[in-house]
């Protein structure tokens, strides 16, 4: 059983607001503070190369600890400045040629959704989007009826930005490791909140970031490439860090998955995702996804109730993003309201997730998302104050 008032005590911000934007950037817990800090002072002191050679086995650890998160080898793991950089390695190192196909979910992040549209219009791959069940997610059965020889992608967002549904990312891999498909998995809202074990799921590729349920600083993610996979990517660029030998007449890439790095980061923030990785594995990602779905569930429960408030979450499986509507207030009015009230929520609109949106004919959705800091009497809170605003 999570012990919440320790959660709470590691969490300083816990003492300033009622956080319910985990979905957007969670707080840090205070060892991956101090890991940011204790790095940031070193380099301060003693310079900047100098501190990464000081630090080296440290950050080195990093790799392993991604790895141990997500059940992959540390040779499997590159880091990142974002999530959508990660995915976008991944993604523009796929050979593809005029003709190919993706298929793909109507939740895509918009992000995602602006690079297959891309590539849609420089190399003329056609992007195929799978329907849904009638519980929202997507329809594994309507999955397979659409394989063919052409298709060369299956991506999947696992938890879309918009909405609570978890995807079947286990069953989706079975599709396609059946069809030999290339998998690419973006697991931003995920990581961190459940469990992930990328053998289990199949998954060539997986696309993570810091700053959501992991709980680590901003501007950091992570990159996952299956080892078998990795030489079936040609990186989008090469550099020094990338290509170790470089000569007059010829490069070689580096035999991990490190080649769609860059040797340039900000190893303050690669040292503290590490921190919250291995503060999340201490914790347990079991028992943190319980807690989750526990309080969200309750929330989802209670803003149901209200009048005014429609709850707008699908999903047989929901997760810790909880979403709903307001008649008569716009949502970034909501938002404020309860910003004013220390609570803070996101929302989404129709550019972030413009498939889903559209056919689901939303303008605007009140986001508020929980991890396992969060509290029932937070709730309360949130409730109490949505009674005030709707």
């Amino acid at each position: 059983m999570i012990d919440v008032d320790r959660l709470r005590a590691e969490t300083p911000g816990t003492r300033n607001v009622i956080h319910l934007n985990n979905a957007g950037s969670s707080l840090m817990p205070q060892p991956v503070i101090d890991a940011i800090h204790r790095y940031l002072d070193h380099e301060i002191g003693y310079g900047g190369y100098e501190t990464q050679s000081v630090f080296a086995d440290e950050l080195d650890s990093v790799y392993g600890t991604i790895a141990e998160l997500i059940n992959a080898s540390s040779t499997e793991i590159a880091i990142s400045d974002s999530a959508t950089r990660a995915w976008d390695m991944a993604f523009y190192s796929m050979p593809f040629d005029e003709g190919d196909r993706i298929l793909t979910t109507t939740t895509e992040y918009v992000s995602n959704w602006a690079a297959y549209l891309h590539l849609r219009d420089t190399k003329g791959i056609t992007v195929d989007v799978v329907p849904n069940t009638s519980t929202g997610e997507i329809d594994v059965e309507a999955l397979e009826l659409m394989v063919d020889a052409d298709v060369k992608l299956i991506t999947l967002n696992h938890i879309p930005t918009n909405s609570g549904v978890v995807n079947p990312a286990v069953e989706v891999g079975r599709v396609a490791r059946e069809h030999g498909i290339p998998y690419l998995l973006d697991a931003c809202q995920s990581t961190g909140q459940l469990p992930i074990d990328v053998a289990e799921i199949g998954c060539d590729m997986l696309s993570a970031t810091s700053r959501k349920f992991l709980r680590g600083p901003r501007g950091e993610g992570f990159l996952y490439v299956r080892s078998e996979f990795l030489d079936q990517l040609d990186p989008v660029f090469v550099e020094l860090h990338t290509a170790p030998v470089v000569l007059p007449d010829r490069f070689e890439l580096r035999n991990d998955a490190r080649r769609f790095e860059t040797w340039e980061k900000n190893y303050a923030s690669v040292l503290g995702m590490g921190v919250a990785a291995q503060y999340a594995i201490g914790i347990g990602i079991g028992a943190i996804w319980e807690r989750i779905e526990m309080l969200a569930g309750t929330a989802r429960q209670l803003l149901g109730e209200i009048d005014g408030v429609t709850v707008r979450d699908l999903g047989a499986v929901k997760c810790g993003i909880v979403t709903f509507e307001v008649e008569g207030r716009q949502v970034l009015e909501v938002r404020e309201l309860l910003s004013e009230r220390s609570i803070n929520v996101s929302t989404s609109t129709q550019i972030s997730a413009p498939v889903d949106m559209h056919d689901r004919e939303i303008e605007g959705l009140v986001r508020a998302s929980f991890h396992a800091f969060n509290t029932t009497g937070e709730i309360d809170e949130l409730v109490g104050a949505m009674r005030v605003i709707a």
